[in-house]
């Protein structure tokens, strides 16, 4: 009997995880290509693990330009992909459904010493390329080992190659485009795989021969001239579909680590339910009892260390100081958790995958601007609960405080990324419409929100407030704030921090992360962990007679978020190879943006959660 919860358990995350993996290209229609017609390949960009700076490809001064005469037909663009430096751009590669072709020449380049300096640095910094077909990256071809037939395709390909202190660039490349013919109709050829095998050749001719052992390309050694060809194979697939092209994009190599992750959560959870469950089944329902059949002239002969709590009725829902922050901070923990967890349930059941370009930011804006109302609502309902009266100021800073940081850091990275001409400084165009929907739609709803919160009546409170507050004894140390803080933020991140590691690697090694269902479990866990955290402490802490939990709470809750930034430092000296101040830059402050969010909204779940806690319990209590 007691296995069968546990059973339970993992019979969801297995549906979950197989949804993660079975759904991934819904809203994709299959473009269908008939012999001999065109396909386009779009160039996109150079990318590296040791900069976090990409450039765009069409844009560099040592490639071929882009076909026609206005510098190449760019692509449409939704926000996310301009945010995260996507520059697609038509190239002047012939490519034609089933049609084979061989060193074709496609230009030829004059490089100055400058320029071949710069790109001998682009190697050395391990840069990749970014070339699309039919929404499928252009791939490296990775096989486990020699006995195993089974590949995988590594996004991107190498820019050039190093041997010693000397670079070569790759001037030719071999395209092997798979495709599967349609079984309706014949003549319907679908694209299933594009792989990229780069090489370099000092002479043009040595395409041509197919010779081991060729004189390669050199650049960094003054001005040259580079011959720029490529190669076309048409090959039709009979093992992947359309349905599955993806897969090999998306394959699992740590699987175990994910159920460890998960396991490892649950434990954590498991061990700290049980303590919730023994203060509220046990030590609060003895409590209760006894206090309610106590005469008043005697509650002081209780224990103090059970009947603490008690005590405190008559001041635990005191307002807080700085009650102007706190209201604004929870309404917009509130829309940042609708944010996060709007696009973790599209993510989870496929709508938000890698082959939806940009897809998961642009739909996390989406979610939050119209989360607006929320944060609105939410706010000015906590702002007249803490006893407020400026409820047009409270919904003011409500709509500013946290975008306006936000703004103001990314602003202010967007400038050394701009002075390193690098693709993912957002246009001005970008930032302008950013500001537009801060202003034009996201500060109304908030407003509107705001106005509705403001005018429904607030429940009656479980207990009357005194009018001079309750002297508050000395503490114990392991109840100290700082200390609290520690221990609090702790736990959740225990949590996380195996799937942390995932999600790093997929936003800084430009990897994609696909395992949404292990994703919407973890956090799932975290939520409950960081419940029953806040509640714990503020349990203990109101037993010791102090009754100033709303800050506490707050502050408990959102203490995983210094942790995770402490994991993030760690990250970076350990598994990155960052070179350069304003890669770092870039880094630690995007890191500063993650973990500010994150912090919002387990401080925002912590605190409502004790909200309700202390209305429930102190509800049970009988005060005359």
């Amino acid at each position: 009997m007691a296995l069968r919860p546990l059973l339970l358990v993992f019979t969801i995350m297995s549906v979950l995880a197989h949804q993660v993996l079975g759904f991934y290209v819904p809203g994709v229609s299959p473009v269908p290509y008939n012999n001999h017609d065109q396909v386009p390949l779009l160039v996109n960009k150079i990318v590296s693990e040791n900069t976090q700076l990409p450039y765009a490809y069409s844009e560099l001064s040592f490639v071929c330009n882009a076909a026609g005469a206005d510098g190449g037909k760019r692509t449409w663009l939704n926000l996310g992909e301009v945010l995260r430096g996507d520059r697609l751009v038509a190239s002047d590669l012939e490519l034609r459904m089933g049609q084979d072709m061989k060193c074709e020449t496609l230009c030829i380049k004059t490089v100055s010493e400058e320029d071949s300096n710069e790109i001998k640095q682009l190697i050395k910094d391990e840069y990749r390329v970014e070339w699309v077909v039919d929404n499928l990256p252009g791939a490296t071809v990775l096989k486990f080992n020699s006995s195993d037939p089974t590949t995988a395709l590594l996004p991107y390909f190498a820019l050039g190659q190093l041997k010693g202190d000397q670079a070569f660039i790759h001037n030719h490349w071999t395209l092997q485009l798979l495709y599967q013919t349609s079984s309706k109709n014949p003549e319907n050829k679908y694209i299933v795989g594009f792989e990229v095998y780069p090489a370099s050749y000092a002479d043009a001719g040595s395409c041509e021969k197919q010779e081991a052992n060729v004189p390669m390309k050199q650049v960094g050694a003054g001005k040259t001239s580079i011959t720029y060809t490529y190669s076309v194979i048409w090959k039709e697939s009979t093992d992947i579909t359309w349905a599955t092209r993806w897969d090999r994009y998306l394959q699992i190599f740590e699987s175990r680590i994910h159920w460890y992750s998960i396991s490892n959560s649950l434990v954590i959870t498991m061990f700290l339910t049980g303590m919730v469950a023994m203060i509220i089944l046990r030590t609060l329902k003895r409590d209760i009892t006894s206090y309610n059949t106590t005469e008043e002239e005697d509650v002081e002969a209780l224990d103090e260390d059970s009947i603490g709590w008690k005590l405190c009725h008559g001041d635990v829902l005191r307002p807080p100081k700085h009650a102007l922050l706190l209201a604004p901070l929870l309404g917009s923990g509130v829309q940042c958790l609708i944010m996060v967890a709007g696009t973790i349930v599209l993510s989870m059941f496929g709508l938000l995958n890698p082959s939806y370009r940009g897809g998961l930011v642009s739909y996390g804006f989406a979610f939050y601007v119209l989360a607006g109302s929320f944060a609105g609502y939410y706010s000015a309902r906590m702002y007249k609960v803490l006893k407020g009266q400026q409820w047009f100021r409270n919904a003011l800073v409500t709509a500013t405080l946290i975008p306006a940081t936000m703004f103001v850091i990314e602003f202010i990275l967007n400038l050394f990324v701009w002075g390193q001409q690098s693709s993912a400084a957002i246009p001005f165009g970008t930032f302008f419409a950013l500001i537009s929907l801060w202003f034009g739609v996201s500060t109304p709803l908030v407003f509107a929100g705001a106005v509705f919160g403001a005018r429904k009546p607030m429940p009656d409170n479980p207990v009357r407030t005194h009018q001079i507050p309750r002297q508050i004894p000395d503490q114990p140390w392991f109840l100290q704030l700082h200390i609290s803080m520690a221990v609090g933020g702790l736990m959740p991140f225990a949590v996380i921090f195996i799937e942390l590691f995932f999600i790093f690697k997929s936003i800084w090694s430009d990897q994609y992360y696909y395992m949404f269902g292990f994703l919407a479990l973890v956090f799932f866990i975290l939520v409950v962990t960081t419940v029953e955290i806040a509640i714990v402490i503020t349990y203990f802490s109101l037993c010791s007679e102090d009754y100033r939990w709303w800050w506490k709470s707050f502050a408990v809750s959102s203490a995983s978020g210094v942790y995770v930034f402490l994991y993030s430092i760690f990250y970076y000296f350990t598994r990155l190879k960052v070179a350069g101040f304003v890669a770092a830059v870039v880094y630690f402050g995007h890191s500063v943006m993650i973990c500010l969010i994150y912090s919002l909204c387990m401080g925002t779940i912590g605190f409502f959660a004790t909200f309700l806690f202390i209305r429930k319990i102190y509800a049970a209590v009988k005060v005359d």
